[in-house]
């Protein structure tokens, strides 16, 4: 008799509970969602929601969903729009972070949850800490992983300048292009290596965040490149769609944690001041010797430090 697979097995994208639904605001959603046994249907069920970032998928968060489920918490990662079996518009302004937060919203509402923790990574971050500000009453706690939280700018500034100050994000600049799209579509594998730091340089990770099987699944939800590269090419929509909206500073009432490695430049010493001036609940991680993909990297750290303190 053959042995079942395991139960929400890291190394088996299809040992997860997966679904698709149809949002009210009209975009399909793919999203991986994870309850604890006996967990009610009810609004108030604890409820941790994952939010990855560029490059990547629900996948993710594949060392968090099961220890997160078993310490009785439903979790809930979805992928985000243009990635995987989510909707992949092709317009830019499909993916402006309100309308990413508005999908985001009307995901609670599908699995009937009223408040979760919401917990991002990289661009995830970021739009995790805009959730907070279009819709402050929908969460208990703010998970910032890698990617410091940056208050709404009051007057706008291209990529170009953005870039001057700001010198680590000069890789953007070729991902706004939209000639990066089919350059990257077809040389996607090695692109991922690349980002990753699988078979060269490790100076941003300690370890290789992927196997060689889950690098060919990773690229297998990848193949269309125009909506992860379309969050890089907002840059004034976002301006916009923020200006005189949005306040400059988190609830002062909501906890926030924000963690990230030692050898990750995604986050300058000026962006983390600016980031501790505009939320009063801030507790901060720095894990030694870490890179960017603390999810892999870390896992064994961030599981247990994200639960206590948030």
């Amino acid at each position: 008799m053959m042995t079942p697979p395991s139960r929400m097995n890291p190394a088996d994208p299809c040992s997860f509970n997966h679904r698709t639904e149809q949002l009210s605001t009209g975009r399909t959603y793919h999203f991986v969602d994870e309850k604890p046994a006996n967990c009610p249907d009810s609004p108030s069920s604890r409820t941790i929601l994952c939010i990855h970032g560029f490059p990547d998928i629900w996948y993710g968060w594949r060392y968090q969903i099961g220890p997160w489920v078993e310490a009785g918490y439903r979790v809930v990662v979805p992928d985000m729009l243009g990635y995987g079996g989510t909707d992949k518009p092709l317009a830019v302004e499909e993916y402006s972070t309100r309308k990413l937060c508005a999908d985001l919203a009307a995901l609670l509402d599908v699995i009937g949850v009223s408040k979760a923790v919401v917990i991002g990574h990289d661009w995830g971050s970021h739009i995790a800490g805009r959730f907070a500000l279009w819709h402050p009453d929908r969460l208990l706690a703010l998970g910032l992983f890698s990617v410091p939280f940056t208050s709404p700018s009051e007057r706008y500034m291209s990529l170009e300048d953005i870039v001057k100050m700001i010198p680590n994000y000069a890789y953007q600049l070729y991902f706004a292009n939209p000639e990066s799209t089919k350059e990257i579509e077809a040389n996607l594998e090695r692109f991922l290596r690349l980002v990753y730091g699988i078979g060269g340089d490790r100076s941003l990770t300690r370890m290789h965040p992927l196997t060689e099987d889950e690098l060919k699944y990773v690229a297998s939800q990848m193949r269309s490149m125009n909506g992860p590269l379309s969050y890089y090419r907002r840059t004034k929509l976002k301006f916009e769609e923020e200006k005189g909206r949005l306040p400059s500073q988190l609830p002062a009432e909501l906890p926030v944690l924000h963690i990230w490695g030692d050898r990750d430049p995604s986050g300058t010493p000026e962006m983390l001041g600016k980031m501790r001036e505009a939320i009063a609940k801030l507790k901060e991680i720095k894990l030694g010797n870490m890179g960017h993909w603390i999810m892999v990297e870390a896992s064994e750290q961030v599981v247990p430090q994200a639960l206590c303190k948030l």
